[in-house]
């Protein structure tokens, strides 16, 4: 992706670390040990709006994703698509406020929460492990994770900034 600058908006978005909106439809998979987290940014993006572009992954995303296509894939877990057009994860769930993506696998089942409501996009990842090995793989990816959910709203705030900052 090239250099990401939008003129009219150009400061940086504050990001919120919070609780998901309880009425998301997220919480119907939350078990004993799961993980989720919650962040927000002030956007006046619809949700398909926030999925593509918050989704349209930037470089330095394609290529840890490449990365870790290359160290799980003789693994026998999923790799996915990185830098191609179109959702990485499939659309599970989606209502006029939220999108819900996501997938299952052998060693973990994720899903990806996107609504957008009050003048905020609100985004969310559970993780449920399964094994030993899917403990492990997310306790590895969490550090890496936060940058990516936070570079994703912030990039969501840039393109479709708050109705107030136009």
């Amino acid at each position: 992706m090239p250099f990401d600058f939008c003129p009219p908006c150009s400061a940086r978005p504050r990001i919120r670390r919070e609780r998901h909106p309880e009425e998301s439809r997220l919480w119907r998979y939350i078990r004993a040990g799961d993980f989720i987290d919650g962040y927000s940014v002030a956007s006046r993006a619809t949700p398909d709006d926030a999925v593509g572009t918050g989704l349209d992954t930037p470089e330095w995303v394609n290529a840890a994703m490449s990365l870790r296509n290359r160290l799980v894939g003789p693994l026998g877990l999923r790799t996915g698509r990185t830098g191609e057009a179109g959702p990485l994860f499939p659309t599970t769930f989606w209502t006029a406020e939220e999108r819900v993506i996501g997938t299952d696998d052998s060693h973990l089942d994720f899903r990806i929460s996107i609504l957008c409501r009050d003048g905020r996009v609100h985004m969310a990842t559970w993780v449920h492990p399964k094994t030993t090995f899917g403990r492990a793989y997310l306790r590895a990816v969490l550090p890496v994770h936060g940058l990516i959910t936070r570079d994703a709203l912030r990039r969501i705030a840039r393109h479709h900034p708050p109705a107030d900052s136009l």
